[in-house]
């Protein structure tokens, strides 16, 4: 995709196995793609699209659902127990706002993100 939808939607996410199925409120749509450097993100690889923690909801396996927090303790990033895969993250930057595992959302190719921009996680204003 160059143009990515900006358009308000409601996208399903799931993990690999299929044991945690989450439903997000994406206000900017998929345009909202991005990747971060920060620690655990440069690991992990995947970018995500902006979604409302307000409306992020846990539709099956949320006993599944492991946390992995550190330092300030704000951001939550959420994994699948069975098979590891993170599907979504409340972010430090904003915690009213999650990022969602493009990977894990339906019917969508990480492929079609070929260019998305990256933010400046290790530089991060809350550790000023």
């Amino acid at each position: 995709m160059t143009d990515l939808p900006d358009t308000p939607e409601t996208r399903r996410a799931s993990c690999h196995c299929g044991a945690v199925v989450i439903e997000a409120f994406l206000p900017q749509g998929l345009a909202s793609a991005s990747r971060c450097d920060c620690s655990i993100c440069r690991l992990r690889g995947p970018g995500a699209v902006t979604a409302l923690t307000a409306r992020v909801r846990v539709l099956q396996g949320e006993d599944n659902l492991g946390l992995y927090t550190w330092g300030t303790r704000t951001a939550k990033h959420y994994f699948c127990r069975t098979c590891g895969i993170y599907t979504h993250h409340q972010r430090r930057s904003d915690p009213a706002e999650c990022g969602i595992n493009i990977g894990c959302i339906d019917g969508i190719d990480p492929r079609d993100f070929a260019a998305i921009p990256w933010t400046d996680g290790i530089n991060h204003s809350c550790d000023r």
